[in-house]
């Protein structure tokens, strides 16, 4: 099965308040250079862009963005030719290829696939502003990216929602909004999505002992 990757870096990074993450630069290079990067191997490689601004990479193809990072999705899926595709966060610059493998094998043999990790900290409610009643964090995961799909089911979920007025912050809970279920891999805590300032120095400090693959 050939595999496509598809990027959605349209967003405007507003939460960090330095413009398009995707130009973010962590380590001395982008964060939409280290994803491009993480995968190389990918049979194709699809970015969604901005308004507005334009790259010319080898082997990589670029199209404009959407409004959301859900429509951006779309608009990759619709070009994507691999029967099997996997959706990445650019915010996420540290993925083990191994986490990779792991969705791939998973999503071919499921359908759907995402990696997650336990949840390390004490879950509760705010209750107007007071710790309210402590949730079972056993029984709940956080959800990382890239996430993996036979390309026909993602593009069949992302229809349905579309006609629906669905909209949901991954392609996961579109697949299972379909009535199919998503297979959960090991993630790895490294893969943390970079969004607030302060995450952007644990990134620095991480990219000085990565090892690329």
């Amino acid at each position: 099965m050939k595999v496509s990757v598809l990027l959605p870096a349209a967003g405007s990074g507003e939460r960090l308040g330095r413009g398009p993450k995707a130009w973010l630069e962590v380590g001395g290079r982008t964060l939409l250079d280290w994803a491009l990067a993480a995968f190389a191997w990918a049979d194709e490689r699809l970015v969604a862009l901005p308004a507005g601004y334009s790259l010319d990479h080898p082997g990589v193809r670029f199209l404009p963005g959407g409004r959301t990072r859900q429509e951006s999705v779309y608009t990759l899926l619709l070009e994507a030719r691999g029967e099997v595709v996997l959706v990445h966060d650019v915010a996420r610059p540290f993925l083990a290829p191994a986490v990779a493998q792991r969705v791939l094998q998973a999503a071919r043999r499921h359908g759907a696939a995402a990696p997650v990790v336990l949840v390390p900290d004490t879950l509760i409610q705010d209750v107007d502003g007071f710790y309210g009643p402590p949730a079972p964090r056993e029984a709940y995961r956080l959800v990382q990216t890239p996430q993996g799909f036979w390309r026909e089911l993602l593009l069949e979920a992302h229809r349905k929602a579309r006609q629906e007025g669905l909209e949901a912050t991954d392609d996961a809970q579109l697949v299972l909004a379909l009535g199919h279920p998503v297979a959960l891999v090991e993630g790895d805590r490294r893969a943390f999505k970079i969004t607030y300032p302060e995450d952007l120095l644990l990134a620095e400090g991480l990219a000085r002992v990565w090892q690329e693959p």
